[in-house]
């Protein structure tokens, strides 16, 4: 008896320690019956207490990854996490532009948690210039919809205000995520003119490595099945809830996410 199931593409760094970047994408994705694959930009040498090394891709190396995925097992949707070098980010955008990419996420990684800047100013003129615009959503933090709407976000007034500017400059839904406000997890999208709240419950836990890693390749597994945005959305949040709930510990510092929490097994 053959088995098909829908597949998701995520292009994104490696996380040895397997809290984000590709390890936790492919794991949301498992976890949620979907068929992952990876494009990697980055090797990182990191744990729970920090990130001690980054190894690039050569960008002719990350052109060949996609070569063999769209080629081959063509993606029904695409997350897109950190990538930090402007020839990569030129590289990522001629191929989805190539294959005529859908659905694709875009988990605009420019700020740390702890307000530090991750991207040099002419990657991020290329993102905006060749990524933003092929993206059906987008899941920036508060720090980051800062960036890219122009304005100080203080109050859930202006997080509304910033997902439509991002909307309007760029195209596509804009997911502006509350989760850096102390006591709230609740996140707004503005999508074709159309403001809509997801409340979420604030988990009380260190062990938020990975969390927009998670959210975004969550939310990339319920387009690839053909759910809408705002589907998407909600599914997404309920299993980062869940995952967040488990109560994992492992690790020194900032632990990851219980991935498999709904796989049967519960904690690892």
């Amino acid at each position: 008896m053959s088995v098909k199931r829908n597949t998701v593409l995520t292009i994104a760094g490696s996380d040895c320690s397997g809290g984000a970047g590709i390890q936790a994408d492919l794991k949301t994705m498992t976890a949620m019956g979907l068929y992952g694959m990876s494009v990697i930009t980055a090797l990182t040498a990191q744990n729970t207490t920090g990130v001690y090394g980054i190894y690039d891709v050569d960008p002719a190396f990350a052109a060949a990854q996609m070569d063999c995925v769209f080629q081959d097992i063509y993606p029904d949707a695409v997350k897109i996490g950190m990538v930090s070098r402007r020839e990569m980010i030129d590289v990522i955008g001629g191929k989805l532009e190539e294959y005529g990419a859908v659905r694709i996420v875009l988990d605009p990684v420019m700020v740390s948690t702890s307000g530090s800047r991750l991207l040099a100013e002419d990657a991020m003129d290329a993102l905006a210039a060749r990524l933003l615009p092929l993206a059906e959503v987008m899941t920036p933090n508060l720090p980051e919809a800062e960036i890219l709407s122009g304005m100080t976000i203080a109050e859930e007034r202006q997080m509304e205000q910033a997902a439509k500017i991002i909307a309007e400059k760029y195209g596509g839904a804009v997911l502006v995520k509350g989760g850096h406000q102390v006591g709230s997890a609740n996140d707004v999208l503005y999508r074709n003119g159309k403001l809509t709240w997801f409340p979420g419950k604030r988990i009380e836990t260190e062990n938020t490595h990975g969390t927009g890693c998670t959210l975004s390749s969550a939310i990339a597994c319920g387009l690839a099945e053909g759910k809408t945005v705002e589907a998407s959305v909600l599914a997404a949040k309920e299993y980062l809830t869940g995952a967040l709930a488990s109560g994992l510990d492992l690790g020194k510092g900032k632990g990851p996410l219980d991935h498999c929490f709904s796989c049967g097994t519960g904690v690892y």
